[in-house]
């Protein structure tokens, strides 16, 4: 007949053989949870002999914690049910390794329901559990420090809220920012700054208390979550431990390397009741730290807050400035006390916006600065400045110097010489009509590299001034290897001459000093004859402010020079 099975009837040992062959762990056990029999694949990945088990009960291969739930839970359930399926559990091996199993079972009772039969499967998870733990390690934990991430971070924030709220208690989130991470980086290279963040990583970890979670926000940004405080003094105590234990030299690959850290510190629930809230509040608050010289913490306010706010609006308007072409420049004209000419101009940026009216560069430069805007509004102006020189010129008037200041953050930027280099060529201005004014605390930042860019810039005939000399360092280390051709003695220094002695005393050694360096100097925010006349007894090179002139649009100034400006007399006119 067609599908009857022709073979002959296994014997009851021929099942018994290939139940202890089979390729996976089984076994089986009595009443008393006794084992009866295993298969080979049991023994061989537990590492025992039949004689070993046989006989000695199921739970004495289970680590602790599992015998428990099996002897309390599983096994009456089993023998009660009959089946049980994929249940997880930890076995021992004999040399003491632990190995991770889901096992199922299936029993067959009598009519009086004791067992007559059963049968377990097991699956060893070992390596699967390993791979998935391996995985939520990674989705939960910076690979490069080992600290939470900001997922777990936002995790553990939120369960802190919660459970403060039930004991009416109070959570510290400190943001803290590395303040000189970007020069280690650019300077040392990545591999020192991931070193760095390592170390850094450690050195908070080791100031915290148990309970508390430091976690890499990303970047060079660390959050700390202080929970369960008892005074007010103790997130600030915190914080000060952050940043004198960062301010401690770290050794990067042969270099002593000195870093410090900005600090905002936000409360619950006075600062915010919510993860995103107070997250957003710290790390306002680590930018008013950043505002007040760095390497300090501040706490969070809803006036700074509102400054924040008011910050990101101006963001958006000079985004659209940009686009809309709101900005424009203005020159003060520089005047030549030796031969009564005008010898240069210093373009100024000014923003004429259609709701607020004309604002100041000191109320858009800085955030120009942290929003990045400043690099394509200082191309902006070397160009538009570059190209009026080079007008003026074309218009048949001697050539002079046009003075542009640049910020940190341009001079900083690895393609700067290049792009000063393609306005040049592109306005067709000679290099030697341009002067970059940089500020003193700008060079000394980074010395090394600071020389090598101003090196750079001297060697294409550029001239290089130093801005409001005398607010910075000062250091005469630097003006004696750096190549500038002019010092600009800052107005503070200026206004109250020559009636405030120590501004005279500032001024006069500033000027015996450029003379022994053989540098030129350029006196800021002249605005009165008697200033006038004191520069010019002082045997000062040049003059800008009010009393000369006043910053003009190119097109006044056109005119004005047309019309022989430009032939200054004995005394110069006030414009």
């Amino acid at each position: 007949m067609k599908g009857t099975c022709k073979g002959q009837p296994h014997k009851p040992q021929d099942f018994q053989k290939l139940y202890l062959s089979t390729p996976m762990m089984m076994h089986s056990i009595d009443a008393d949870g006794c084992l009866l029999a295993v298969s080979d694949f049991w023994l061989d990945t537990l590492g025992y002999t039949r004689e070993e088990v046989v006989g000695r009960k199921l739970t004495d291969f289970f680590t602790y914690k599992s015998k428990t739930l099996a002897e309390e839970t599983v096994l009456p359930h089993f023998f009660e049910v009959g089946s049980v399926k994929e249940i997880p559990c930890q076995m021992v091996k004999k040399n003491g390794e632990i190995v991770d199993v889901l096992i199922s079972a299936k029993s067959e009772r009598d009519e009086n329901g004791k067992i007559l039969h059963s049968m377990a499967g097991i699956v060893d998870i070992t390596e699967r559990k390993k791979a998935e733990e391996e995985v939520q390690h990674l989705a939960h934990y910076d690979p490069l420090t080992g600290q939470p991430n900001r997922f777990l971070l936002q995790e553990r924030l939120q369960h802190a809220l919660a459970q403060a709220q039930r004991e009416e208690n109070k959570v510290g989130v400190l943001f803290v920012d590395l303040d000189r991470f970007k020069w280690v980086n650019d300077t040392l290279g990545h591999a020192c700054g991931d070193q760095l963040l390592q170390k850094v990583a450690q050195k908070m970890q080791n100031c915290v208390r148990q309970g508390d979670t430091v976690a890499r926000f990303g970047g060079d940004e660390f959050v700390v979550i202080l929970y369960g405080f008892s005074s007010d003094n103790e997130p600030p105590h915190f914080a000060q431990r952050f940043l004198e234990t960062l301010s401690q030299p770290v050794t990067l690959e042969g270099v002593e390397v000195f870093n410090s850290a900005s600090i905002g510190i936000a409360i619950y629930p006075m600062d915010g009741k919510d993860v995103e809230t107070l997250l957003r509040n710290a790390d306002t608050a680590m930018y008013s730290a950043k505002e007040h010289g760095r390497n300090t913490y501040q706490f969070y306010s809803s006036e700074m807050n509102e400054r924040v706010l008011a910050k990101l609006g101006m963001e958006v308007r000079m985004r659209r400035a940009l686009k809309e072409k709101e900005f424009f420049l203005e020159y003060q004209p520089q005047l030549d006390l030796r031969s009564r000419q005008v010898c240069g101009f210093e373009a100024l940026v000014r923003w004429q916006d259609p709701e607020m009216g004309l604002i100041q560069p000191n109320d858009f430069i800085h955030v120009a600065e942290d929003c990045g805007l400043i690099y394509p509004l200082g191309e902006w102006v070397l160009s538009t400045a570059c190209t009026q020189a080079k007008s003026w010129q074309d218009q048949g008037f001697p050539p002079v110097r046009m003075a542009v200041n640049v910020s940190s953050t341009q001079f900083r930027r690895h393609d700067f010489i290049e792009m000063v280099e393609d306005k040049l060529q592109r306005s067709g201005l000679a290099p030697e009509c341009l002067e970059i004014e940089l500020t003193e605390s700008l060079v000394m930042e980074d010395i090394q590299q600071g020389l090598e860019r101003l090196t750079d810039l001297k060697v294409r005939k550029i001239k290089l001034a130093i801005d409001d000399f005398g607010t910075g360092y000062s250091s005469l280390l630097y003006l004696k290897h750096f190549p500038f051709d002019r010092i600009k003695i800052a107005q503070e220094f200026v206004q109250d001459i020559p009636d405030d002695l120590d501004d005279v005393a500032i001024v006069e050694a500033i000027f015996a000093m450029a003379s022994s360096l053989n540098l030129e100097v350029i006196a800021e925010g002249v605005e009165t004859r008697k200033q006038f006349d004191y520069l010019y007894d002082c045997h000062c090179s040049e003059i800008q402010g009010y009393y000369f002139s006043r910053p003009q649009p190119a097109d006044s100034l056109s005119s004005l020079m047309h019309a022989g400006w430009m032939q200054t007399d004995s005394d110069p006119p006030m414009v």
